[in-house]
């Protein structure tokens, strides 16, 4: 998977236990790598569920004074009127999109694939039916919780809002938790049920 015409490593992969129906395609946060949330789905892992972690390429990132780390894109800043990396976000559209086509032509179908991320990496669909579950910490210095809150309503304008989520997690900061993780396999599980 490439970025900005920087080279990323091979994703991280949990294979399903016996023949895979359905995928799951995670995107990991800034600065981080596919390897802990493979281990993270590693432990909540459905039988025919496989679980891709990609990872991101290093590139300079401006927020960090342009330290090279792994990223989906640059970000400039945190503020809601920061300005974006518009073409580096859609570079990395399109290696999300190259990941669900290479699922496709391994027998999965696209509906039987789900894209999910922690705070740089989800990356929303424009499908107005696909369900949508949001997790944030009540307690996160980095992303404040307001975000996550503005967040969520400009994808209820976007999708059905009746298929949105929005969980928020009682003292967890910018982290997962264990409870975290079980609603997100319930949520998983729920979509993509076996099908033999």
């Amino acid at each position: 998977m490439c970025g900005n015409n920087m080279s990323a490593p091979l994703p991280a992969i949990v294979p399903a236990a016996r023949k895979a129906t359905a995928a799951v395609i995670f995107l990991h946060g800034l600065g981080d790598t596919g390897h802990g949330w493979a281990e993270a789905f590693a432990g909540i892992r459905s039988s025919h569920i496989k679980y891709i972690c990609p990872h991101a390429p290093v590139m300079p990132v401006t927020l960090n004074m342009n330290m090279a780390m792994p990223s989906w894109f640059d970000i400039i800043g945190l503020s809601p009127d920061s300005q974006e990396d518009e073409p580096g976000i859609k570079q990395a559209a399109e290696n999300v999109k190259a990941l669900i086509e290479q699922e496709v032509k391994n027998g999965i179908p696209s509906n039987r694939i789900i894209l999910g991320g922690f705070s740089q990496g989800p990356i929303s669909g424009v499908n107005k039916d696909i369900s949508i579950l949001q997790c944030h910490g009540d307690c996160d210095p980095l992303v404040p919780l307001m975000f996550g809150s503005l967040t969520v309503e400009k994808l209820k304008t976007l999708v059905n809002p009746a298929n949105v989520t929005f969980k928020t997690y009682e003292g967890m900061m910018h982290s997962s938790s264990q409870q975290e993780m079980m609603d997100i396999k319930q949520f998983i599980d729920k979509l993509l049920p076996p099908v033999d």
